[in-house]
């Protein structure tokens, strides 16, 4: 048990090289459909400065402002503190094969980088589609 007695969120790392399209994308979804006791992080190999401004775009068409989450290093820190690790599908082992140990998924999904908002929008409805697929299996385990 955490402080007054609360219990401790179990955390899903979303991680991709930039942290600035789809796993910021994704932290945003799973904020909106996480089953109680779960919480979303998301981090990059390489953070950008900033969130790509159509993937901001593409989230509030949908109800949802990531527009304050920022780029994040991945650290061994947030691996260790994460339940399960998601690769968005850029990540490879040589650059991170700290992300492979333990709990793992690679989703395997085209980065939204420099792509027109029409492929931005269907980026999005993919990783709308994986975690609410993944907060099903949670919630039914």
């Amino acid at each position: 048990m955490g402080l007054f007695g609360k219990k401790p969120e179990k955390k899903i790392l979303f991680a991709c090289v930039e942290n600035a399209g789809r796993s910021q994308i994704a932290e945003g979804f799973f904020r909106k459909y996480a089953p109680k006791g779960w919480a979303p992080l998301s981090a990059g190999s390489r953070p950008t400065p900033e969130i790509n401004p159509l993937a901001v775009q593409a989230m509030n068409e949908v109800g949802i402002d990531i527009s304050k989450q920022r780029p994040k290093e991945l650290s061994e820190e947030l691996i260790r503190s994460s339940f399960l690790k998601v690769s968005m599908g850029c990540i490879d082992q040589a650059e991170c094969p700290a992300v492979f140990l333990g709990n793992f998924q690679d989703w395997g999904i085209e980065d939204p980088k420099n792509k027109p908002i029409e492929k931005v929008r269907e980026i999005r409805d993919k990783i709308e589609a994986k975690v609410k697929e993944l907060v099903k299996n949670l919630e039914s385990n």
